[in-house]
This record gives C-alpha cells, structure tokens and sequence, in this order.
C-alpha cells in the first residue's frame, strides 16, 4: 500500500504505515513503558531489522519495495539519510539502500548528507519546526560529489514529520544544485511525532 508524501521533494512514497495498532500495557519488569504492537509487515520487517539486528529482514524489505518503485525518471544516485544512533552493529536505512542501489544498478552514495557531532535523537522532539531548526543545524552535505542537475532519490527508514527528509532535501537543492530529489521511505507513522 503505497502512501504518498508530500514535501519539497519532486516525488515521494512510504511503502507501507509502520503500525496498526498500539496498546499501552503498563511498566515491564525492567521499569519501561511497554506496548502491544501489531505492525503491517513491512513495519515488523524494519522492527526486526533496526531494533532486533536481524540483517535478514533487508532482502524481503527489499522485495516489497521493488512491487511498488515505479517512478518514470531514472534515478543518477542513491542517497541514505544518515544514522542518528551510530552505535547500531547494523545501520538500517544504508543497508537497505546498498541491496535496493544492487538490484535496480544505481549507485549508492552513503558520504553526500553528515550529521555533525552527536545530535538528540529526534524521536524525542515532537515539535516539526524544533526538529528541522536543529536538522539544519547538524546535518551537512560533505561536498565530496557532483550532484548538479542529477535525479536523486532520498531513502529512509520511517517517515514521522517529513522534517529530516524536508531538510535533506531543500539542502541538496539549494546547496548541491540537484534536478531533481525524490523520497522513498519503508513506513510512515500513523502520527507525526
């Protein structure tokens, strides 16, 4: 179920929403706020692969992708959207483009978008301004391609606000001259925190 994801990009689409359903279950043993999550499946697939290491989940992640990426323009590269955590064994959003760039032939840039030192993790910032202000602040294009007037296509995990994909994006066009950018994402929240 394609969703499509309006922003400043050309084009955008979230293959699937992350969840269907999410009830609150109280404290666990360990102290933590849990949930009884019912995801869809591509939702349960980037779960297992972002929370769980499960690399395995990458090529099936890969397969429902590839039933719904059907844009005309062929893209010049692939870009990831760089981890906020960079202690994960497994980088989730540069591991699916790396088999994504592999099966369609285009190539995956993974040094064009940094970001600066260690920035909060945005999960915890709900308002969409205060999440782009500090975006723009720590994420930076590194300069090492020619990225003029190519077609782009910008991946990431999980779409929430749009915020990092809005600010990534308004950066390769006003800064690497990019034709044009588009945006693929595995799952959109059903929110927009």
């Amino acid at each position: 179920m394609a969703i499509e994801l309006v922003g400043n990009w050309k084009k955008g689409f979230a293959c699937d929403v992350h969840t269907l359903k999410s009830v609150y279950t109280g404290v666990n043993e360990y102290g933590y706020h849990s949930w009884d999550t019912i995801r869809t499946e591509m939702g349960e697939l980037v779960h297992q692969l972002k929370n769980r290491g499960d690399k395995s989940a990458v090529e099936k992640i890969v397969d429902l992708l590839l039933l719904q990426y059907q844009w005309p323009e062929s893209m010049d590269a692939i870009i990831p959207i760089p981890p906020t955590n960079r202690d994960r064994a497994i980088q989730p959003v540069r591991e699916i483009a790396r088999e994504f760039g592999a099966r369609i032939g285009v190539p995956v840039l993974e040094d064009v978008i940094e970001k600066r030192s260690r920035c909060a993790e945005l999960k915890n910032v709900d308002d969409p301004e205060t999440r782009k202000d500090l975006l723009t602040k720590y994420m930076v294009l590194t300069g090492k391609h020619d990225l003029a007037e190519k077609n782009i296509l910008l991946m990431d995990d999980v779409y929430r606000s749009g915020s990092t994909l809005w600010v990534a994006t308004d950066k390769l066009y006003s800064q690497a001259g990019a034709g044009n950018v588009f945006v693929l994402t595995m799952t959109k929240t059903r929110s927009r925190r």
